[in-house]
């Protein structure tokens, strides 16, 4: 009860804010009309015109809405993500627009639309009918869109759309109670008020949406975390799912996240209320002028709609209506695989998984899961051999997802890893015939015991690269004492690749590894902080003019907090779970290029394109380790790694004259955008292993 609450609560307000602003516009155009009629020289006016614009905007926005629905459940997981966020994002500028322009807009709404009235009711009906189609049409399409967005970033239940309805079934009452003059609302408070709220609904769809970009691989990121909770808070609990569905954040977040919805915020709040303090007239159903009037330009000509649409508002109303509806069954007709007719839906229960499911024909297929378990969870379509063929990573409780994939003859069975209960699996259903279409490959579950040996593998080479650090500590400490800053600071490079072979991409060696090589951000003096440590502080220290005595003590505590690393490497306390090397191989780099070739940790020495480079050789050395693991998997991907990662070691090459390692912006545009090249090609490539080797959810 309390999760349908929480996700019901945002959509009513989207659905109430948005439906009262477009009523409004209805209210108003009603009025004016009801206004024009009254005046003994004009003709009577009817108000059907009216509404059969009203009808037409409706229909536009409706069938907008199910073009979306159809088209993004065709397409695959990634690529349904990939719409979303897209989507996510654009509904969010269409919100935030609206609401500042419904600030500056309000006091002047009144009069504009009269004015519209006054020259379409002089026209004819049917040009009466497309001024109203004109002016709810898109408030209708923005209150379609971002109540799209917000009910798929809620999840596919039955509560944000009802939600949603009661939301616009309340604004209809009450615009009709408006417009009787049964009841008087102050619509400029209730606006800016309601505003505030809606800026935080959009603020998490937009988090949402680039999450969903992450996820689909069009913003890099996806495993940078700014928190985890899902193993201390339970998604199912009634505090979290509140705070869920009010603001559409979740327990698992990513930096870029974060970022975004804290810059929203801190951006768009004061500017709004800034805004708002000045002082804003109401929309006004009666009065024909703002309460303040401001200058305004000369009326605009009449519109010259066509004879035929004038003298015919029930073609014109008729056009309004059925024409968006046509469009949109055709395009939803046209869409591939729309007519294939074997969509499937399959329930989850707490007991049972996709227990109704037991025939499946070969081709494209689109399964509808619904999660009635209550629990989060994953589910898999394994053949045969165990192999995942189509997979939803995860699934909220009471919501549904769709499945795509292609099958082709075999036997097949549902696989449900919902959180805290043992693994449920189908019946095994087989399919037979069909050879014109081309199953995409199978993904054969990885288990932690494939990835235990190569994980010790790396780990015995981490170790020997930690000894190699921990020589080369040993090596700036004796030129710091000999007071030869030049010897330190050849030494220091030689001690950063050391640990940059190690392969600690974003801080997998937790504190230890911080105080190895921790950066000055975030700290309250910054480099004058004394928990400033490690490599990066001494970096610092050699670049910008401090001496041997001053810089002795850092290099004495870089050398305990190597071996502090190096001891909790043996006792498997830091990269023990075997887990994470998957993750490892792609994060290095990623690592790289967030940190160095960002300049984000350049303390002085410039040296971006060294660091890179041992970065290149560390991720070599964690596909060596598990090359084994993806050519089964994906026989080609690890030859295109080779090449990908020589032409990048090729490219930062490029950034080396006479022995020496040059920064960044030193060098020609040409070898800076070569290097960008070649990481970028390997950073996409290297993005699938984690998903090829991912070991799946114990119960």
């Amino acid at each position: 009860m309390g999760t349908a609450l929480a996700e019901a609560v945002p959509n009513l307000l989207i659905g109430l804010r948005e439906g009262l602003e477009a009523g409004l516009v209805v209210s108003i155009l009603l009025a004016a009309l009801r206004k024009t009629a009254s005046d003994p020289e004009s003709e009577s006016v009817s108000t059907a015109p009216v509404w059969l614009g009203v009808l037409g905007a409706v229909s536009v926005s409706a069938s907008f809405a199910a073009v979306l629905t159809f088209s993004t459940d065709l397409l695959s997981n990634r690529a349904q993500e990939a719409v979303g966020g897209v989507l996510s994002v654009l509904a969010v500028g269409l919100v935030t627009a609206m609401v500042f322009w419904m600030r500056r807009a309000a006091a002047g709404l009144s009069a504009q639309l009269r004015g519209e009235v006054q020259r379409a009711a002089g026209i004819g009906a049917g040009a009466l009918a497309l001024t109203a189609f004109l002016a709810v049409g898109r408030e209708g399409l923005e209150t379609t869109l971002f109540l799209w967005t917000a009910v798929k970033a809620s999840g596919s239940t039955i509560a944000p759309l009802a939600g949603a309805a009661v939301g616009l079934a309340s604004a209809a009452t009450l615009c009709w109670l408006l417009y009787r003059r049964a009841i008087k609302i102050n619509l400029g408070l209730f606006f800016n008020r309601t505003a505030l709220a809606l800026i935080v609904i959009a603020a998490g769809v937009l988090a949402y949406g680039l999450g969903d970009l992450q996820e689909a691989g069009w913003l890099p990121g996806q495993r940078w975390l700014a928190f985890d909770l899902s193993a201390h808070v339970d998604a199912n609990s009634w505090w979290a799912s509140i705070i869920t569905g009010v603001t559409e954040l979740s327990p698992r977040m990513t930096v870029l996240q974060v970022v975004a919805w804290t810059t929203y915020l801190a951006l768009v709040i004061p500017m709004f209320v800034r805004a708002a303090g000045r002082k804003q007239a109401s929309p006004s159903l009666t009065n024909p002028t703002p309460t303040n009037p401001t200058p305004t330009k000369a009326p605009r000509p009449a519109r010259s709609w066509p004879g035929w649409a004038s003298r015919r508002p029930r073609v014109v109303g008729a056009l309004l209506v059925l024409l968006p509806v046509a469009a949109a069954g055709a395009t939803i007709a046209a869409l591939p695989g729309a007519n294939a007719g074997n969509a499937t839906t399959v329930s989850i229960t707490k007991t049972s998984c996709a227990a109704t499911w037991d025939a499946a024909q070969p081709g494209s297929q689109v399964f509808t899961v619904d999660n009635e378990s209550g629990r989060t969870g994953e589910i898999d379509l394994d053949n045969a051999s165990g192999a995942v063929v189509g997979e939803i990573e995860t699934i909220g409780p009471a919501t549904s997802a769709e499945l795509a994939t292609t099958l082709t003859a075999g036997t097949y069975d549902f696989s449900c890893l919902m959180s805290g209960q043992p693994v449920l699996t189908s019946k095994v259903v087989t399919v037979s015939g069909g050879t014109a279409q081309v199953a995409p490959p199978a993904v054969q579950p990885t288990t932690v015991a494939e990835l235990t040996g190569p994980n010790d593998e790396y780990e015995r080479y981490a170790a020997t690269q930690l000894t190699e650090l921990a020589g080369a500590t040993g090596d700036l400490e004796s030129d710091l004492a000999r007071d030869d800053l030049a010897s330190a600071r050849r030494d220091w490079l030689s001690a950063q690749l050391d640990w940059e072979r190690v392969g600690a991409s974003y801080d997998s060696f937790g504190a230890a590894g911080l105080a190895v090589d921790g950066l000055p951000l975030g700290l309250p003096n910054g480099v004058a902080d004394v928990e400033f440590t490690g490599l990066h502080r001494l970096e610092y220290g050699l670049y910008h003019g401090q001496d041997a005595l001053e810089l002795s003590p850092v290099a004495a505590t870089l050398a305990k907090n190597v071996a502090a690393v190096q001891a909790a490497l043996s006792s498997d306390a830091l990269a023990g779970d075997p887990t994470n090397l998957p993750v490892r191989a792609h994060e290095i780099l990623e690592d790289a290029q967030r940190d160095h070739l960002s300049g984000l940790d350049d303390e002085g020495a410039g040296a971006a394109y060294a660091e890179t480079y041992a970065d290149v050789q560390a991720t070599q050395a964690v596909l060596g380790e598990l090359s084994p693991l993806l050519t089964p998997r994906a026989p080609t991907l690890v030859t295109t790694l080779d090449q990908q990662l020589a032409n990048l070691q090729a490219a930062l090459l490029a950034g080396r004259s006479g022995g020496v390692w040059l920064a960044p912006d030193q060098l020609p545009q040409s070898v800076q955008e070569g290097v960008d090249s070649a990481l970028g090609a390997a950073l996409e490539s290297l993005s699938s292993v984690p998903d090829l080797l991912e070991v799946p959810p114990s119960p």
